[in-house]
C-alpha cells in the first residue's frame, strides 16, 4: 500500500537537513589527507617501483572469489554458505573496506611484513570460549611480537580511530605467511637487494639533478701553509658570491687559474645490475613483463596464476579454513575454496568458443554462461539444462528433428512414431 503524501513528508530526509551545529563533535579522533587504517609500506618499498609489482599481485589476487562453502566427501564443491564468514570474503570485511578490498590489504601487508594477521574482530559468541562461532567483521593486523601460543598485534580499532597493540591467542588469528618468503623478504633476498639498488639509483638521480657545479680551481701557487689555505677559502667565496648574485650566474677568473667541471656521467653497473635482479624476479615470482602492459600470451597468463597467484589464494584459504572453522564443521564438508573466472582471462574474440565448449560438454549450462558474462538469466527453461544440444535430446524429444547445430529441422515430427525402427533395418 502507498505511502501518504503526509506520511512521507514526515518520514522523509535529507544529509543537510536536521544536522547538529558541531557536527565533528563527539566524532572520535579525524585523520586529514589520509586513512588511518591504510597499510603505510616500510623499508624503502614505497620508494621504488617495487610497490607496482605488489599492487598487480594484489589486485589480481583480490578479483579471485574466496567463500565459505560446503563440498561433499569427495571434496566437490556443493553450495556456498551464507555465514558471516562468507559475507566479510566476499561484500563486506568492516566498515571501512569490502571483501576484495580486504584480500588486497592482505596481500600487500603479507609481501610488505612477511607475514599478515587476519583478525576476526567482531564476533557473535567470545571465540575464546567456544569454537563456534561466526565472524561478523575482520581487519588485517601487523604481527609486532610472538610467544608460544600468543602473538601481539598492532590492529586498527575503529571504535577510536587509531591502531593499537593488543595479545590474542594464536588459535583465533588466521596468521598467513608470503609463500615467496625466501624471494621478497629475506635480508639478502632478490627482491631486497633490487630495492637496495634502485634506492641507489634514486640517490645518484637526485644528486645529479641537485643543481651543484662540482667544479675545481686551480690556483697559480701552491695551497700548502695556512695562509695560502685561507687565500684559496676567500677565492672560492668570492667565486661563489659571483654565481650568486649575477643574473645569468656568471663569474670571472684570473688569467692563470683553470677551471676543472667533476659533474660529467660516470659511468656506473648499477642499472645493469637492476635490470637482472628484475628479470631474476619475474622468474622466480613466474611472471613476466608482459603482465604488466596487457601483451601476455595466454601461456603465460595460465603460468602467472598457477604459480604466483594460487599459491597466495591456497596460503589464505587454507589458513583461514584451519583457524576459522572447528573440526566438526570440516567434517560436515565445510571449507575455505577459491575460484577463479574463467571467462575474465581470455579476450572477447575467444568467449563464444569457451562458451560452446562448456556448454556442449555438458560442464555449464547455457544460464550459468550468460551470469559470468554478465547477462542475466534467460527464461527460457531450457537455458537451465544440462545437455549438450548438439547431440542429447530432451527426454521426449525425436532426435530426427534436431540437426547438428541443435536446431530443430522444418517441418520435422517431433512424435517416436515417426522415428523409423532401426533395429528392423539393421537385421535386414
Amino acid at each position: 500500500m502507498p505511502m501518504k503524501l503526509g506520511e512521507r513528508i514526515r518520514q522523509a530526509w535529507n544529509a543537510f537537513k536536521s544536522r547538529d551545529p558541531t557536527p565533528y563533535y563527539g566524532y572520535g579522533m579525524g585523520y586529514s589527507g589520509y586513512r588511518p587504517d591504510r597499510l603505510q609500506f616500510t623499508r624503502g618499498n614505497e620508494r621504488s617501483i617495487v610497490t607496482a609489482i605488489y599492487n598487480k599481485i594484489a589486485v589480481d589476487v583480490s578479483m579471485v572469489r574466496i567463500e565459505h562453502v560446503r563440498v561433499n566427501p569427495e571434496g566437490y564443491y556443493v553450495e556456498t554458505l551464507k555465514s558471516g564468514l562468507n559475507n566479510a570474503l566476499t561484500l563486506d570485511a568492516n566498515i571501512d573496506q569490502t571483501g576484495p578490498a580486504f584480500i588486497q590489504d592482505a596481500v600487500m601487508s603479507m609481501f610488505d611484513e612477511g607475514v599478515v594477521a587476519l583478525v576476526p574482530v567482531d564476533t557473535d559468541v567470545d571465540p575464546e570460549q567456544t569454537g563456534s562461532y561466526d565472524i561478523l567483521t575482520m581487519r588485517t593486523a601487523k604481527v609486532m611480537e610472538w610467544y608460544p601460543k600468543h602473538v601481539r598485534l598492532n590492529l586498527y580499532n575503529e571504535r577510536i580511530g587509531r591502531k593499537e597493540d593488543i595479545v590474542l591467542p594464536k588459535s583465533i588469528v588466521a596468521i598467513v605467511e608470503n609463500p615467496f618468503y625466501a624471494t621478497m623478504n629475506e635480508q639478502n633476498s632478490t627482491l631486497q637487494r633490487l630495492i637496495r639498488i634502485l634506492n641507489d639509483l634514486d640517490v645518484l638521480n637526485r644528486n645529479n639533478a641537485s643543481g651543484r657545479l662540482d667544479i675545481l680551481v686551480h690556483l697559480p701557487y701552491a695551497v700548502t701553509s695556512d695562509l695560502k689555505k685561507k687565500e684559496a677559502a676567500k677565492r672560492k667565496q668570492e667565486i661563489e658570491e659571483q654565481l650568486l648574485n649575477s643574473k645569468y650566474g656568471i663569474a670571472y677568473v684570473g688569467a692563470t687559474e683553470n677551471i676543472t667541471q667533476l659533474n660529467r656521467p660516470v659511468e656506473n653497473n648499477l642499472w645493469a645490475q637492476a635490470q637482472d635482479l628484475t628479470d631474476q624476479l619475474f622468474n622466480q615470482l613466474g611472471m613476466t613483463k608482459s603482465i604488466f602492459d596487457g601483451s601476455a600470451t595466454d601461456a603465460e597468463k595460465v603460468n602467472y596464476y598457477n604459480n604466483t597467484i594460487s599459491p597466495i589464494l591456497q596460503a589464505i584459504s587454507k589458513e583461514l579454513a584451519r583457524k576459522f572453522l572447528t573440526k566438526t564443521a570440516r567434517t560436515q564438508g565445510q571449507t575455505i575454496r577459491y575460484f577463479q573466472n574463467p571467462f575474465g582471462v581470455v579476450p572477447v574474440t575467444q568467449i563464444a568458443s569457451m562458451a560452446d565448449t562448456f556448454t556442449r560438454n555438458e560442464i555449464l549450462a547455457p544460464n550459468e554462461v550468460r551470469m559470468e558474462l554478465g547477462y542475466k538469466p534467460s527464461a527460457d527453461s531450457k537455458a537451465n539444462e544440462l545437455r549438450n544440444r548438439n547431440l542429447n535430446a530432451k527426454d521426449g524429444e525425436n532426435p530426427a528433428s534436431i540437426n547438428v547445430d541443435g536446431i530443430p529441422e522444418e517441418g520435422a515430427d517431433a512424435s517416436a512414431e515417426d522415428v523409423p525402427d532401426l533395429s528392423a533395418l539393421m537385421n535386414t
